[in-house]
């Protein structure tokens, strides 16, 4: 019976030859002894957390859906949206006027940021919520003339627009950063490009650029935004009933302290799982390959000549 296979012949000169035609991957032993020494840690600490009794599960349970903590989670939900909303907006402009060859408009956005980056945030809402001390009166005035109209100012700032303003403008200054570092992400060619079709900037802006700048913009908004559930905690210092305040004001009561103070990382943590989730989805949506965003701003391009 004879074969048709030939023996495999070591190459002249080789001090040693392998046969790789049944090679495979060595089975991970040091990787899977490491997954089940952290399983056995986690598991072994959550065991341990489960069954301290000074946690105050019970409690827990009894108050995690209650009325008042539930009012001041839709208080700290209600101040991100609107905050994280104020400072995007706010965040673009400033951006916009950071990269302005205009002095003053650069001069000022630079200012802007600087001083909201520079001072921590807590400050900001005590210096905010505290504003009657400084100007006890609101008015608008002509500069050196007569006023036109007055209101005092504890009327108008009060808890809610002293964190609303505290957070937002804050927000707009990291924010700032974040767009424009998005908007030197692409290429300078895009931009010159759809100003050559005849677009105008503003137009190019929206249309080419920012669209292309989403990509590098997301991720850090999304952490931003994760960041501001936290921040929210906060305005507590101003008698805001968020969160953390409404929970407080339970313990101050109950002096179950350490369960109702679980109560609010629970929450919080469940909000920030599904902001994660959510993140990772416009993370996948906004993230196309180099060519096809060249190709979209292209099309848009071309698309803006044809209607001139």
């Amino acid at each position: 019976m004879s074969s048709n296979a030939t023996p495999r012949v070591a190459p002249s000169g080789a001090t040693e030859f392998r046969d790789v035609a049944t090679a495979h991957a060595p089975f991970p032993f040091g990787r899977l002894a490491l997954w089940l020494i952290v399983a056995i840690v986690v598991i072994d600490f959550g065991w341990i957390v489960a069954k301290n009794e000074n946690f105050g599960w019970p409690v827990v349970a009894q108050y995690f859906f209650d009325p008042i903590v539930l009012s001041g989670l839709y208080v700290s939900l209600g101040l991100t949206v609107v905050a994280m909303i104020l400072g995007v907006a706010l965040g673009l402009v400033i951006a916009i006027m950071r990269m302005s060859n205009d002095r003053l408009a650069s001069g000022f956005a630079s200012l802007f940021i600087w001083f909201f980056r520079g001072t921590p945030l807590l400050v900001q809402l005590i210096f905010w919520y505290n504003m009657s001390t400084l100007f006890p009166q609101l008015s608008i005035a002509i500069p050196f003339g007569p006023t036109l109209a007055s209101w005092d100012t504890n009327s108008v700032i009060t808890p809610m627009t002293a964190a609303i303003v505290g957070l937002a403008l804050n927000e707009a200054a990291y924010m700032a950063e974040i767009i424009r570092g998005g908007l030197l992400s692409v290429e300078r060619g895009q931009a010159e490009t759809a100003e050559a079709f005849g677009m105008t900037k503003g137009r190019a802006l929206r249309r080419i650029i920012i669209p292309q700048a989403m990509r590098s913009i997301v991720p850090p908004t999304g952490n931003q935004l994760i960041s501001m559930i936290k921040a929210t905690s906060l305005v507590s210092v101003i008698a805001m009933a968020d969160l953390l305040y409404s929970v407080q004001s339970i313990y101050n009561r109950t002096f179950e302290i350490i369960p109702m103070l679980m109560v609010a990382v629970i929450w919080y943590l469940l909000i920030t799982s599904v902001l994660n989730v959510g993140q990772s989805y416009i993370e996948a949506y906004y993230g196309r390959s180099d060519r096809r965003n060249a190709g979209a701003a292209k099309t848009a391009a071309t698309t803006e000549e044809a209607s001139h």
